[in-house]
Parts: C-alpha cells; sequence; structure tokens
C-alpha cells in the first residue's frame, strides 16, 4: 500500500512509520521540520497538515493517510482545524483517513461518565483532552472521506511490541486490573492492521490490552 504519515517525527508516528515500513508498505513520512526526521527509514517530505494543499498535495495517488499530529502545549485549538484540513485535502482523493486520537470522550465502564470527568483525571491533560473531543465532532462533520478516529487506551507510552490487543468503540476498555494501557507501538499494530483490513468506517474505535 502508499501510506502517507503526518506527524511522522512524533512518538507515535515514528513507530507507524516503522511498523508500515516492516510491513512492506511504501511510506511517504511528512515533518514540517525536515531536521526532526532523522533515522525514519522513509520517503521524508516537508508539509504542513493545517493546509488543505500540502494536503492534497502529499497524498495524491495514496491508499491511506494517517495523522498522528500532537500540537505544542498552549496551541491545543489547533487540532480540529488540523482535522478539517485534512479531510478538505483529502475529499475526492479516495484515500481513507485514519486519525490517532485521545482517550477522553470514552465512556468509563459501569459509571456512565467520560474520561475526562474521572475525579482522577489530571488537570493538565484537559486542554489536549478537549482539543481531541473536538477533532473527533471535525470528523464526524465530514461527509467526504472515509475516516476512522482511534482512541487509545487511558495510558499510552513506549513500550514493546507485541502485536496483541483488544478493538472497542466508544467505551474506555481495560484489563482484570482495571487498568487501560497500551504501548505506542502496539497502537501503531492496531493502525495499521484497520489500514490493511478496513472494519472502521466514518466511525471511532479503541483498543488497548
Amino acid at each position: 500500500m502508499r501510506i502517507t504519515v503526518f506527524g511522522a517525527a512524533g512518538n507515535v508516528g515514528r513507530r507507524v512509520v516503522a511498523e508500515a515500513l516492516s510491513r512492506g508498505h511504501e511510506v511517504t513520512a511528512v515533518v514540517r521540520d525536515p531536521s526532526r526526521a532523522h533515522g525514519l527509514g522513509a520517503d521524508v517530505r516537508a508539509g504542513d497538515a493545517s493546509d488543505p494543499r500540502d494536503v492534497a498535495r502529499l497524498s495524491a495517488g495514496q491508499d491511506v493517510v494517517i495523522t498522528a499530529t500532537r500540537p505544542a502545549p498552549g496551541r491545543e485549538g489547533e487540532l480540529a482545524a488540523v482535522a478539517r484540513a485534512l479531510l478538505a485535502g483529502l475529499a475526492g482523493t479516495g484515500a481513507r483517513l485514519l486519525v490517532v486520537g485521545g482517550a477522553g470522550s470514552l465512556t468509563v465502564p459501569g459509571t456512565g461518565g467520560t474520561v475526562i470527568d474521572a475525579p482522577d483525571f489530571p488537570p493538565s491533560w484537559r486542554p489536549i483532552a478537549r482539543a481531541c473531543d473536538e477533532q473527533l465532532a471535525a470528523c464526524r462533520a465530514d461527509a467526504d472521506v472515509d475516516w476512522a478516529y482511534l482512541s487509545p487506551a487511558a495510558l499510552l507510552e513506549p513500550g514493546e511490541r507485541t502485536g496483541n490487543y483488544r478493538l472497542g468503540a466508544d467505551e474506555l476498555l481495560v484489563d482484570a486490573d482495571g487498568t487501560s494501557r497500551i504501548s505506542m507501538e502496539d497502537l501503531a499494530v492496531a493502525l495499521l492492521d484497520e489500514a490493511e483490513r478496513p472494519k472502521h468506517h466514518r466511525t471511532r474505535f479503541t483498543a488497548a490490552y
């Protein structure tokens, strides 16, 4: 497959690029600053996911576009605007859009509330969690692009690639100990599995152990 990854120099983006390359896909890694692209091993291109013209240029002829962009602290409001730019740039191209989103709006099992509403949710995470909600809303408002929005587990950290995970929809997945977690490596596995064998169309899904 021909895959474009926006935010390819980030923590999740690098792992997505590595997973796609390991499966033999042709990967275009898009970064704002090419100096951060060291070691990606893909076809690196400079581009801006917030510019629909850049999105269209870098996604032409591609099968799948994956966005793993994350704004700098204090600029969380840009996340929804980037989603709208990606959707606008992909309209009419036929490429699927896979979005790495947030977990804040997932429902916590047995409570009826969401992750962001939980008493122990860190206040410092609220700006990005709210921005991810707006990002998801921007996707849901689009009717032109075949998109899927992946909400990770509550705890997403660098770790081991096991190739194992569970899928869900709008409810937070927890293990037997009540913990919701997944490694960035296995989140990349879930994304590439969805790219290769699409199961989710214009909807949100989640992945966790």
